[in-house]
């Protein structure tokens, strides 16, 4: 899918695995574009609810979001709304647990035709390593499986992820993720932190008969083709801008709250300076935020960048242009606790920029670490102090037309490929 982290990771390796002499055959929701470089399966999810969420990707990708998408998915939802309530009375799960069914009857298809050596199942979405433990138990095939999100959201420091959830969801993601230690021949994760707290709850990781456990750095492709740290340009604006999701734990609003002082000690700054959202909805904070300073010509929602019919660039590509032209990139990486364990994709592609990136984050020394070395400003989410700090120092460097060069290490998705390849033996 043009443009989603949980896609791009995965994509993103694929020339690098052909090149191994790899043979993949893909299998995938139908909400993102076929690949007609190898046998590319797109299912959708068989349960009611993943069926309605597949379908409004689908129609909205063919027809577009115009009277046809409102008739057809209104009419999809009204129909499959009992459906859906039983599903939720009786399981509990998100919508996207189905998608595990096609994906194990179709992959058993192809396993028991002999057209398969390895089975890699790549999540995010849970079901697809719930379809590869399936595959494993009933075939015995070789799994290899990549955890992007922790399974098991703790709830603070002290908090080690042994409790049993209430919820069905999260008790169903806390029994998965013990599956995921016993059952793969290889698993990995993205971050030192997330398989630091896997190792507490299941303890086989630690052994050399079980699987192994160890960390993979995902990286990203140098995003629309870019490939050089490009000479950035000095305009009669400050432009801070932040890429990708947003809700109330991940907020403009924080931006927002520190540019106050800021206006109070530098008042021409309030003509000078804009905020910039591209690639989701602004979260409701962010909304009052705006209402209540007054900040609707300070922040400007651009929206998801698609496809431009009129030049064919890829939303990829236009988002990378986008950031090109920034003063400053916003990396906001939130206050729950699984920060701790978990790194925003949108800072590997970041990295590819050369642009100087302020990341605010929360409880993560690895991802403070790589910001530092390559040169950042920092920001530790919470210290309204330390922000508020942090944005006069922008504007005082920006004014004096001395921002942060950061140092170009761009982190490549090809040292991705290669660590994998070195713990798994491809038959």
């Amino acid at each position: 899918m043009d443009g989603r982290a949980a896609s791009l990771t995965i994509t993103d390796k694929i020339p690098y695995f052909l090149d191994a002499g790899v043979e993949p055959i893909v299998l995938s929701a139908i909400t993102g574009l076929k690949d007609d470089r190898f046998p590319h399966f797109q299912y959708i999810a068989w349960g009611p609810s993943g069926f309605r969420f597949d379908f409004r990707h689908w129609i909205a990708n063919k027809y577009g979001r115009g009277w046809f998408y409102k008739l057809t998915t209104r009419t999809v939802s009204i129909l499959l709304a009992p459906l859906i309530a039983i599903e939720k009375l009786c399981l509990g799960y998100s919508s996207q647990w189905s998608w595990s069914l096609p994906a194990f009857f179709h992959g058993y298809r192809l396993i028991r035709a002999g057209k398969v050596d390895v089975v890699l199942s790549v999540g995010s979405a849970w079901s697809a390593h719930l379809a590869g433990v399936w595959l494993k138990k009933v075939t015995g095939i070789e799994l290899i499986s990549e955890v992007h999100d922790p399974l098991v959201i703790r709830k603070n420091p002290n908090d080690q992820g042994f409790n049993r959830p209430k919820n069905r969801d999260a008790r169903f993601r806390h029994y998965l993720e013990n599956q995921l230690t016993r059952f793969p021949d290889k698993v990995w994760w993205f971050t030192e932190g997330a398989l630091h707290y896997a190792k507490v709850r299941n303890p086989n990781l630690n052994t050399l008969n079980n699987a192994h456990g160890f960390v993979v750095t995902p990286g990203a492709q140098p995003p629309g083709s870019l490939n050089n740290n490009q000479a950035h340009q000095y305009t009669d604006t400050l432009n801070l801008c932040h890429f990708g999701s947003l809700a109330n734990d991940r907020s403009l609003s924080t931006i927002l709250r520190a540019l106050i002082p800021l206006f109070q000690k530098h008042p021409e700054a309030r003509d000078l300076i804009r905020v910039h959202a591209y690639g989701a909805p602004l979260d409701s904070l962010t909304v009052e935020a705006i209402e209540k300073f007054g900040f609707s010509d300070v922040l400007l929602a651009h929206g998801r960048l698609e496809i431009d019919p009129l030049t064919g660039k890829s939303g990829r590509q236009r988002v990378a242009e986008k950031m090109q032209e920034a003063d400053i990139l916003i990396l906001l990486h939130g206050n729950d606790e699984w920060c701790a364990e978990y790194i925003p994709s949108k800072f590997y592609d970041y990295l590819w920029t050369g642009r100087p990136i302020w990341g605010i984050t929360h409880r993560n020394p690895q991802l403070d670490q790589m910001l530092l070395e390559r040169g950042a400003y920092l920001s530790a989410e919470g210290d309204s102090e330390g922000i508020a700090m942090a944005l006069e120092r922008i504007w005082l460097d920006w004014q004096a037309k001395q921002l942060i060069e950061p140092i170009w290490k761009p982190i490549g998705v090809d040292q991705a490929v290669s660590t994998i390849l070195t713990h798994v033996q491809i038959r």
